[in-house]
C-alpha cells in the first residue's frame, strides 16, 4: 500500500475516542470488561457536549442500553434519553411532514428527490429514531424553482433567504434556498444543485431516472439511488471537513448495505470526486471499523485522499462548527485553504475563472441597468481594485 495510511487517532480528544469505542460496539453484546482504562478521567460534561455536537447522541445511548454501563454516571445515561425522546418525536413530526410535501409537489406536477431526514434515517438505520434531522433536504429542477416558490408561499412558507444576484450568476454560485413555516417552524432546504458551484456534477434528471421509492410513507415519496447517495454524503461531508460524525456513521451504514463498486468507481470518476470518496472511506475504516470490499479500497490507496482524511480531523478533534457566525479567524484560515485543496483539479480551473465572472458586489459600486449588465465582464478587474482601495477609507 505504500506509505503509512494510519491517521494519527491520538489527536482527538479522551471522550471522543471514548464516544467511537461506543459506537463500534453498539452491535455487539458485553460490557467494557477489558477497556476500563477508557472511562478513567473522561470529562463526562465535554462527553456529553461531543455526542450533541457530532449528532450521535442515538446511537451513543442505544449501544449503552444494550452494555455494561456502570462505568457511567447516571446523569450522562439520563441526559442522553431524553436527547434521544426529543429527537424521536421530532423524527417522527418530520416524517409526516414530508409525506405531505411529497403530496403537494407531486400533485402539482413537481418532480421532487428527498435528499436527508427520515427516509435517509430509515433507508441507513431501519429506525427513524437512530438517526438526528432538524429540516428537511429537498433537490428539485431549476426549471421548476419560479413554481416551487410560488406554491409555498401559497402554502404558508415564507423565504428566509435572500442574495442578490447579476447575470444569473445564482444558477452555479449558490445551491440551495431556505423557506420555513412560521406556524409549524418547519424548515426546508430547497437544492437545485448537490454543492455549490462551479464543478461537475449529475443533473437532476439523471438522478430522477435513477430514484427509489421510500418504504417509510403510504404516499410515493422518492430519494436517491444508493451510488448516488454516497456521491452525495461524501460530497457534503467532505465540504464540512466530516466535522460532525453522524456523516461518516452514515457513509459506514451505506457501504455496510453493499454498493455496486464498478458503478461507483465509474460515477465518482465522471464527477471527479474520487479522491473525495477515497477520504470519505479512510475516514470511515480508521474511525468507525468500516469494512470495505478490495474495489472499495482502490479509492483509498493514492496519497492525495490519505493527506486530505488527515486534514479533516483538524475540524473532528476541535469539535468545529462551521455553521457559528461570524467563524472563528483561525478556523476560517484553515477552512479556505482546505476546501481549495479538496477541489477537482477541472474544478480549481473552474473556481479560478469564475473570479472573472461579475459578482453581485460589482452592481452595488456600479449600478447599471439591466441591458447593460454586460459591461460588467470588462469592468470586473476596475471595479474589483475600486472596492479594495475603498476598504480602509470606509473603515
Amino acid at each position: 500500500m505504500g506509505k503509512d495510511t494510519s491517521l494519527q487517532l491520538a489527536v482527538l480528544p479522551k471522550e471522543l475516542r471514548l464516544i467511537l469505542f461506543i459506537i463500534n460496539r453498539q452491535d455487539k453484546d458485553g460490557g467494557f470488561q477489558d477497556n476500563n482504562e477508557l472511562f478513567m478521567g473522561v470529562d463526562w460534561d465535554l462527553f456529553l457536549q461531543l455526542v450533541d455536537h457530532h449528532r450521535v447522541f442515538p446511537t451513543v445511548y442505544l449501544a449503552l442500553k444494550k452494555m455494561d454501563n456502570h462505568w457511567i454516571p447516571q446523569y450522562v445515561i439520563e441526559t442522553l434519553y431524553r436527547k434521544y425522546f426529543k429527537n424521536t418525536l421530532q423524527m417522527l413530526y418530520l416524517s409526516r411532514e414530508t409525506e405531505q410535501i411529497s403530496r403537494l409537489f407531486l400533485e402539482n406536477d413537481i418532480r421532487v428527490l428527498f435528499l436527508r431526514g427520515p427516509v435517509l434515517a430509515d433507508d441507513l438505520y431501519g429506525d427513524i429514531s437512530h438517526r438526528t434531522s432538524v429540516d428537511l433536504d429537498i433537490f428539485v429542477s431549476l426549471n421548476d424553482l419560479d413554481k416551487i416558490d410560488d406554491l409555498l408561499l401559497d402554502f404558508g412558507y415564507l423565504k428566509n433567504e435572500y442574495f442578490s444576484t447579476v447575470l444569473n450568476e445564482w444558477k452555479w454560485r449558490h445551491h440551495h434556498l431556505n423557506y420555513i413555516h412560521p406556524q409549524s417552524g418547519l424548515k426546508l432546504e430547497i437544492h437545485w444543485r448537490l454543492s455549490e458551484g462551479p464543478g461537475k456534477e449529475p443533473c437532476f434528471g439523471e438522478l430522477w431516472k435513477r430514484k427509489r421509492k421510500s418504504s417509510l410513507t403510504s404516499y410515493p415519496v422518492y430519494y436517491l439511488e444508493k451510488e448516488d447517495l454516497f456521491l452525495l454524503l461524501v460530497t457534503h461531508g467532505a465540504r464540512h471537513g466530516w466535522s460532525r460524525l453522524r456523516w461518516l456513521a452514515d457513509i459506514d451504514r451505506l457501504v455496510k448495505q453493499g454498493l455496486d463498486c464498478s458503478k461507483l468507481k465509474k460515477l465518482m470518476k465522471k464527477n471527479h470526486c474520487l479522491h473525495v470518496g477515497g477520504q470519505a472511506l479512510i475516514l470511515a475504516s480508521h474511525l468507525l471499523s468500516t469494512p470495505m470490499a478490495e474495489e472499495l479500497k482502490a479509492l483509498t490507496l493514492s496519497n492525495r485522499p490519505k493527506r486530505l482524511a488527515h486534514n479533516s480531523l483538524f475540524y473532528i478533534s476541535k469539535m468545529v462548527n462551521l455553521h457559528t457566525y461570524p467563524v472563528p479567524e483561525d478556523v476560517a484560515r484553515y477552512h479556505q485553504r482546505y476546501l481549495f485543496s479538496l477541489m477537482s483539479y477541472q474544478k480549481k480551473l473552474l473556481f479560478i475563472m469564475s473570479f472573472f465572472y461579475p459578482y453581485p458586489m460589482d452592481a452595488e459600486v456600479l449600478p447599471l441597468p439591466k441591458y447593460l449588465h454586460f459591461l460588467y465582464f470588462p469592468l470586473r478587474p476596475i471595479l474589483w481594485a475600486w472596492r479594495k482601495t475603498r476598504k480602509p477609507a470606509l473603515s
